[in-house]
């Protein structure tokens, strides 16, 4: 396979980031070997914590999918994978997981300095996330059965789950790891064979996961990885004729997109993750301190670069000025910086072009009318770092309070009713999750179960495991990731209809 070592990291890393990794994989993943694009072009991929060239990778377009496609149909229609048994399936993905662990700094190295992600979070969650994950569908490959069914009529029936076929999946930058594997892990419990196209802002760790997985002895064809630019290398997967799925997470826009492809191709399979304006219910019962550092922590956890971000915060009356005194104090406390800095609780934004989309929304905020509580400014002058941003007096209808930024800006509104915060909550095009803080049981059940998104939590936030099945209504897509859902979606249903014996069968 070889290594494929980059000794040529720009000067300016050695002061500025003086943990950066070796970047051991820059090219295209195919039929278990590293290789060239068929152009031979390749891209910068930067630093956001500096706006520095990390290094440069082989840029993957249509030739390279089609080749990464007819490895992973090869595999399917002929290699051992969907035939092995569910429980050797779960074997080398166990072997997987334990390599990721075994990489555990190096992998969450990389998600730092190719995503600005915060070092010590990404080692002590995100990567162990991966194999857990890993785990959890291990667990489930050998449990794959249909069931056995009485009919009304003197047959027999039986449906069996047979794996999809060969699936594309394209992963979103702000959960590089976490995400990949999200589609990875459960596609290939199911049998399935694969083509990743990582995020062209965050490709590094793809590659190297890539390269754990052949040392756990997942056969060759059956995971590629083919880095590229969503225009090129995620159009010709969403076009191909030959993928039977494919699974994106991202935009709504984009997911527009992969929809109108997939249809006007094979008509694939498709579940879309999209986005999101999540709300945060903040009834008047609330622990006020607790309340603070849930709203905080929704909107500023991953640097606002979520899309279940609580970016929309309603207050009861009761509560209202308190707990705006409170979080103004604490949004300053904030410390924003290095990302390899264990003291840091927020890096930098993953390009320039998120950075300037942010500081963008934030000017539109104030031309609005709405009241900068905190924040708002660039911080530093090197790299895409961004103050914890606080608007009040918010209108529902603001750009800030429809569009989802996808950084670390909060809008803060109050509300007076119960039955006002719910219509207000549900006032979004989005439905991807929601917070309700409160100690009042009543309140909890009647505003979880009117409020329309996919997860909704009480007195906490972002608590997402491998267990509960994740996923929108609206505008933030169908399909579940994660839980016994996240597996089905990769498998087809094929029911099978015998006559009993000496009966007639019309």
């Amino acid at each position: 396979m070889g290594d494929q070592s980059n000794e040529s990291s720009a000067a300016c890393f050695e002061e500025s980031l003086v943990k950066m990794p070796t970047i051991k994989f820059t090219k295209l993943f195919i039929n278990g070997e590293f290789v060239d694009s068929v152009s031979g072009n390749t891209f910068e991929t930067i630093a956001p914590s500096t706006g520095e060239v990390i290094t440069r990778v082989a840029e993957g377009d249509k030739e390279d999918v089609d080749l990464a496609v007819k490895a992973a149909r090869a595999a399917f229609d002929h290699g051992p994978w969907p035939r092995f048994s569910g429980a050797k399936r779960g074997a080398i993905m166990l072997k997987f997981a334990d390599l990721v662990d075994e990489h555990n700094e190096e992998l969450a190295k990389l998600d730092t300095v190719d995503a600005g992600k915060l070092f010590s979070f990404g080692k002590a969650f995100d990567i162990p996330q991966v194999a857990q994950s890993l785990r959890y569908y291990a667990g489930a490959a050998d449990k794959i059965h249909g069931d056995v069914l009485k009919m009304s009529r003197e047959f027999q029936g039986y449906t069996l789950l047979e794996p999809i076929g060969v699936v594309g999946h394209i992963i979103p930058w702000n959960f590089p790891s976490i995400l990949m594997f999200a589609k990875v892990a459960p596609s290939l419990a199911a049998g399935c064979t694969m083509v990743v196209k990582p995020a062209e802002q965050s490709p590094l760790s793809a590659l190297y996961y890539a390269h754990l997985a052949k040392l756990a002895g997942v056969p060759d064809g059956v995971l590629n990885v083919i880095n590229g630019y969503g225009e090129t290398a995620g159009a010709a997967i969403t076009h191909h004729m030959d993928i039977d799925k494919v699974s994106f997470t991202g935009s709504t826009e984009i997911g527009r997109e992969v929809m109108r492809a997939a249809a006007n191709s094979n008509l694939k399979a498709v579940s879309l993750e999209l986005g999101g304006k999540s709300p945060m219910l903040i009834f008047d019962d609330a622990d006020v301190d607790m309340a603070v550092e849930l709203a905080l922590f929704g909107i500023l956890f991953n640097k606002g670069e979520a899309c279940v971000a609580s970016s929309r915060v309603f207050v009861q009356e009761g509560i209202y000025d308190e707990l705006v005194k409170k979080l103004k104090e604490k949004a300053k406390d904030w410390t924003v910086g290095d990302p390899f800095d264990p003291n840091v609780r927020q890096g930098p934004q993953v390009d320039k072009t998120q950075f300037e989309k942010i500081l963008s929304y934030i000017e539109h905020g104030k031309r609005q009318g709405a009241t900068l509580l905190t924040g708002g400014k660039p911080v530093g002058n090197k790299g895409y770092y961004i103050e914890p941003t606080v608007f009040t007096d918010v209108k529902d209808d603001m750009l800030i309070a429809t569009d989802e930024i996808f950084g670390p800006v909060m809008s803060l509104m109050k509300f007076k009713t119960v039955e006002e915060g719910i219509e207000r909550a549900n006032k979004t095009k989005y439905g991807l999750a929601a917070g309700i803080i409160t100690k009042n049981i009543d309140v909890a059940n009647t505003v979880s179960r009117s409020i329309r998104a996919g997860t909704i939590w009480i007195n906490c936030y972002m608590a997402i495991e491998n267990d509960v099945p994740f996923g929108g209504y609206k505008m933030s897509g169908f399909g579940r990731d994660f839980g016994l859902q996240g597996l089905h979606k990769y498998l087809h249903t094929k029911s099978v209809i015998t006559p009993i014996y000496n009966s007639p069968w019309l």
